[in-house]
């Protein structure tokens, strides 16, 4: 299985100096889609098996705040890993490992 990390960031720029409300609309989305994810304060990382799903999740969330805006910034990164899984907590137990410690997460 092929691993994709993918690291965006999507709000809308239209609405007022808070964006909590709509972030928290694409948080639900993806929390029900059953992809791997983890929310951080600056963006969210999702883990699939292919570049299309990620793509198309992220696609979805743009229409999930289509629905409430006219203009939606998006920022995204990608690290894509053939025969590999289980990176986004593989990545931070490899860093643990060489510190011989947990790390704050």
């Amino acid at each position: 299985m092929d691993s994709v990390l993918l690291e965006f960031s999507m709000f809308p720029t239209d609405v007022g100096e808070s964006k909590s409300e709509y972030v928290s609309k694409v948080i639900d989305f993806i929390d029900k889609s059953g992809v791997k994810y983890k929310l951080t304060p600056m963006s969210t990382i999702i883990e699939t098996g292919s570049m299309q799903e990620a793509l198309e999740l992220v696609a979805q969330a743009s229409e999930v705040l289509g629905e409430h805006s006219n203009r939606i910034y998006s920022c995204i990164k990608i690290d894509y890993r053939k025969n590999s899984d289980n990176r986004m907590g593989g990545k931070i137990a490899s860093v643990e490992n060489k510190l011989n410690r947990e790390v704050k997460k």
